[in-house]
């Protein structure tokens, strides 16, 4: 696993130890990016199910200027530090473990508002609609904001889910990634 392309490109990143977190590809990653960028000109994300924090260093890496890491594993919390730290990116990352509907409460209460949203949670517990509803109900996306979510290719999620329409939708064997956009007005 590593940064596929940006400032820190070719930077090795550690996975989370044992089983319990699927960190996404350099593959599906790269496409990821390919779809939504490829490189940006500032903006704030949100990881949420961070596991590694891969796809919010990686949008560090491609021109976001600050990336919250959420994850509720404390393993996965650890191993987000030690990547932004070999990234040297602590002065753009602000990492929590949380549960997530509890980590986008906090988030309402500090009016923080994302361009990018990475939603990858187990794909047993798919709370991926869930998740969308109450990002869109406390207005934590800014307009023209994109969704990012990574599921199993057997789930389809819907076409829109509240101010959230669907843009794109790929699958790379096993995986999936559908990608919204918000039609927020300002």
């Amino acid at each position: 696993m590593r940064v596929v392309s940006g400032v820190y490109k070719g930077k090795p990143l550690k996975a989370v130890p044992g089983t319990s977190t699927r960190p996404t590809t350099d593959k599906v990653k790269e496409a990821i990016f390919n779809m939504i960028g490829p490189y940006f000109d500032g903006g704030i994300g949100l990881d949420l199910f961070a596991g590694s924090g891969g796809l919010g260093i990686e949008a560090l890496s491609r021109g976001l200027e600050k990336v919250v890491f959420v994850d509720r594993d404390g393993k996965a919390i650890q191993t987000i530090r030690e990547n932004i730290g070999s990234c040297k990116l602590e002065e753009q990352s602000e990492i929590y473990r949380n549960d997530a509907e509890r980590a986008l409460k906090a988030l309402v209460k500090r009016e923080i508002r994302f361009d990018y949203i990475f939603l990858d949670p187990p794909y047993k517990k798919q709370q991926i609609i869930n998740l969308m509803e109450k990002i869109d109900e406390h207005n934590l996306a800014n307009a023209n904001s994109i969704v990012v979510c990574e599921h199993s290719f057997d789930v389809e999620l819907p076409q829109a889910v509240g101010h959230f329409v669907r843009m794109k939708h790929e699958k790379y064997g096993i995986i999936a990634v559908t990608i919204y956009s918000s039609v927020i007005e300002e």
